[in-house]
């Protein structure tokens, strides 16, 4: 008998505690349907009853309820004579709160709203953001609230911070509620935002710390400490950002000065010309990556992303033609009259940019950067290395080891370096001059070709596209020694880094002018350059 009284009250409390489980899950339930269960308020007149109905929406973590908030900003929700409300979806009804989909009720009607629920609908569909499965979709609502002025909102954030595990996700909401709390009664709560956004150093935040780092604007004499060393954190964080911005887009501009004086510097090196058309032969190169990409974009449009790959070899061998072209016609004629030899090529790079004129028109023509050179990485929280510069770097890396390929591990290469040394010693023991010239020729100019292409990924092309390079490369071969390939690439990296650092001080131009009048001087001093040629000359 006892043990049948022991039993039964074992029975009664698992009764009783399972009872209370299903209470507390209805609870859990009716709290988070709680918004969705009076829908039909936004059916009503009662502008208040609906502007809370959205908040509370908007504070659901529940798809259903971002699934109501857009049909109503869209004129999609629609309310039936029973004060049913429906979604409007493909000439049907969806019911939110069960899924189901029905027939459209006849006399059912939109739901209208005006500016002031419009507005109400964008900020609750931004707070719906936050719990979204898709942790982009939560980064950019996080980052929509770090416009947010509305202290109200810090129980939101703080819910999102709880069960938020992106660390990306987490930072932004850490500093957008560290904003909200800078206007906190309490001094520890504003000296705990104000730590938090020195940690961040994100320069938006300067105006909000300001004020906090005077005795007016904050009585606190910690807070303002905090606020006077966050200041400081920000400005250090900013001068670290511009010398890396300016170090990475100087090594950018470096690498296109090196593609487009490498091909001068083995021109110039070998044969001793001043070829004034080196920048129309960029140009050619550049409007043969154009020709290509419009090829692509009429016959093989689902390749575009690819086009700049074949654009390479097609440019590269258009510009060696007409390089091997003027030199055999003109070039060859004019050996050892370095003024007659500047004159005819000034001409024959007039001649070039009108040719291009005449067939593509004086405007510029667009070539657009593929998808995966498009976009780019942030650094430092604030420097964006763009792909397209990132990959002209590595692209100019590449180059540079495939020419000291050829140079020092061919034939073609062993001639020319014999011709760069003493000429005449090589045309006697066998060495086709003639040929090698030509052939030389024809490679500086494939690599200005080459120059052309990435010069295309970075702005428009037009007919003087050259004309801006030719004075920098010749610069470049210059300072780096005459024929010296590791003199070039330091020369070239070296005046596109300086270049970048001077003209936040000094402008363009005045940074130009004064790189100029650096290399003249040096030249007086050093007149082989960079690297002296070795060996002996017979000239």
């Amino acid at each position: 008998m006892h043990r049948m009284v022991v039993h039964c009250c074992h029975r009664r409390l698992a009764s009783w505690l399972l009872a209370c489980l299903m209470v507390l899950a209805g609870g859990q339930a009716s709290v988070q349907a709680a918004g969705l269960d009076e829908l039909a308020v936004l059916a009503g007149d009662d502008s208040s009853a609906k502007l809370l109905l959205i908040g509370q929406l908007g504070g659901l973590p529940d798809a259903r309820a971002a699934q109501v908030l857009r049909a109503l900003g869209g004129q999609h929700l629609y309310a039936s004579d029973g004060g049913r409300v429906l979604i409007e979806a493909d000439g049907q009804a969806l019911d939110p709160v069960t899924g189901a989909r029905l027939a459209m009720p006849a006399g059912a009607q939109p739901i209208t709203i005006n500016n002031r629920l419009r507005r109400a609908i964008e900020d609750a569909l931004a707070t719906s953001a936050l719990f979204a499965p898709d942790s982009a979709e939560r980064l950019r609502a996080a980052q929509r609230l770090m416009q947010s002025n509305d202290p109200g909102r810090l129980p939101l954030i703080g819910r999102a911070l709880q069960q938020e595990t992106q660390p990306q996700v987490r930072e932004v909401l850490q500093q957008a509620q560290a904003r909200l709390e800078l206007a906190s009664a309490d001094a520890s709560v504003r000296l705990h935002a104000v730590q938090m956004l020195g940690k961040a150093a994100d320069p938006g935040v300067r105006p909000l710390l300001m004020p906090l780092a005077g005795e007016a604007g904050e009585p606190d004499a910690g807070v303002r400490q905090a606020a006077l060393n966050a200041l400081h954190q920000i400005d250090r964080h900013m001068t670290a950002i511009e010398w890396a911005g300016n170090l990475f887009y100087g090594l950018s501009l470096g690498s296109v000065l090196l593609l487009a004086a490498l091909g001068l510097a083995i021109t110039f090196g070998l044969m001793g010309v001043i070829n004034m058309a080196h920048g129309e032969l960029l140009m050619i190169g550049a409007y043969a990556t154009y020709l290509v990409q419009t090829v692509f974009r009429a016959y093989l449009p689902g390749w575009m992303d690819w086009y700049v790959l074949a654009a390479l070899p097609v440019a590269f061998l258009t510009t060696a033609l007409v390089g091997m072209a003027l030199e055999r016609t003109v070039i060859r004629w004019l050996y050892g009259r370095p003024l007659e030899t500047l004159l005819a090529t000034w001409g024959i790079s007039l001649i070039l940019m009108q040719t291009v004129r005449s067939i593509f028109g004086a405007q510029n023509v667009e070539v657009s950067n593929p998808a995966w050179m498009s976009g780019g990485i942030t650094v430092l929280g604030g420097l964006v290395l763009t792909y397209n510069r990132i990959a002209i770097i590595l692209f100019a890396l590449l180059v540079v080891f495939l020419v000291w390929l050829l140079l020092n591990h061919t034939r073609l290469g062993l001639f020319v370096r014999a011709i760069t040394q003493n000429r005449r010693m090589a045309d006697c023991v066998g060495v086709p001059t003639g040929r090698v010239d030509m052939l030389a020729f024809g490679l500086g100019s494939g690599i200005a070709g080459l120059a052309g292409v990435a010069l295309s990924q970075l702005g428009n092309v037009g007919p003087d596209l050259g004309r801006g390079y030719i004075v920098d490369s010749f610069m470049v071969v210059v300072l780096g020694g005459v024929g010296q390939l590791a003199g070039t690439v330091i020369a070239a990296l070296g005046l596109g880094g300086l270049s970048k650092f001077l003209e936040p001080y000094s402008g363009a131009v005045m940074a130009k002018i004064s790189i100029l009048i650096l290399i003249v001087l040096f030249v007086q001093k050093r007149p082989q350059g960079l690297f002296a040629p070795r060996g002996r000359s017979a000239e």
